[in-house]
This record gives structure tokens, sequence and C-alpha cells, in this order.
């Protein structure tokens, strides 16, 4: 699957994030499932991508009970040419770490590394109609914003 393929059947909408684990995270794709319908309407494909490994994604997935691409991006390297990556701080680490949320085995790596939480609508041309990057994770772009930058 790749986003020029996924560009010939209309908009796509990418939705980046920390992973299963993020409470935050769990929500935003819950409220774009609601609304998928929607998105359908407008043309539009829906795909969420997180640095989680592939089974923690369709864990998610199913748990979630997710109509959408839930992909994995092992490494960050889509998240990384978006310019989304940073690295926890080691009091993040500890942090994360004493509430039980092991990234080590989500995302199969020891890099610690997560994107920042983001939104696209890529154009089937390939231009950006609409992005947000949130410098905040506990503050999400919601799919009304989305909707509204699928009208013409």
């Amino acid at each position: 699957m790749t986003l020029a393929g996924l560009r010939c059947d209309g908009p796509v909408v990418l939705v980046f994030y920390r992973g299963g684990w993020c409470p935050y995270c769990n929500l935003q794709l819950r409220a774009f499932q609601a609304v998928l319908d929607g998105l359908h309407e407008h043309g539009a494909t829906l795909v969420a991508i997180s640095p989680q490994t592939p089974d923690k994604s369709l864990t998610l997935a199913e748990q979630a009970e997710l109509a959408f691409p839930v992909l994995s991006d092992v490494g960050n390297a889509v998240a990384r040419r978006y310019g989304l990556v940073f690295a926890l701080a080691a009091d993040d680490r500890k942090l994360h770490s004493g509430v039980g949320i092991d990234l080590t085995a989500f995302n199969g790596d020891d890099s610690w590394e997560l994107p920042a939480p983001a939104v696209y609508v890529v154009d089937g041309d390939g231009t950006i109609r609409f992005a947000s990057v949130a410098g905040d994770y506990r503050w999400r772009v919601g799919p009304d914003e989305v909707l509204a930058a699928l009208h013409p």
C-alpha cells in the first residue's frame, strides 16, 4: 500500500498516531471511525499510521473495530519524512515505563521515538490540502475539521 496508489482513488486522510497504548490516540481513531461513511462520501480514504509493530497495529484495529487500514511504520520511516519524529527524553521514558508503557515492546526497537500526532489530507495530485501537527499530545484535530477540508 502506497500513498501514490491510494491517491488514485481520491483524497487520502493520513492520521499519524503514537500507538494503541495512548488513550488520546484511541479516542481520535474512534472519532474518525464514527465519520468514516462521511469521509467515503467525499471520496476519501482514511489511513492510520503508527510506529507500532504490525501485530500491535492489528490488535488495535480489531479491538477498536476500525474499518480502515491501520498501518505500521516500524522505525518511523514515513513519519520521519514528514518531520514528525522526536525522541523521548530520559524523564519521559521513565514516566512511560512507570505506568507500564514499554515502547520497546510496542514498537519493536529501543529508539524511544514517536511521531507527533498529525493529520494530513492529501489530494489525488499529491497536494496537501490540510495539515495539523500537534505539539501537545493531548490535543488532536477532529474529524469535523477534516470533513470541512474535503469540501471543494
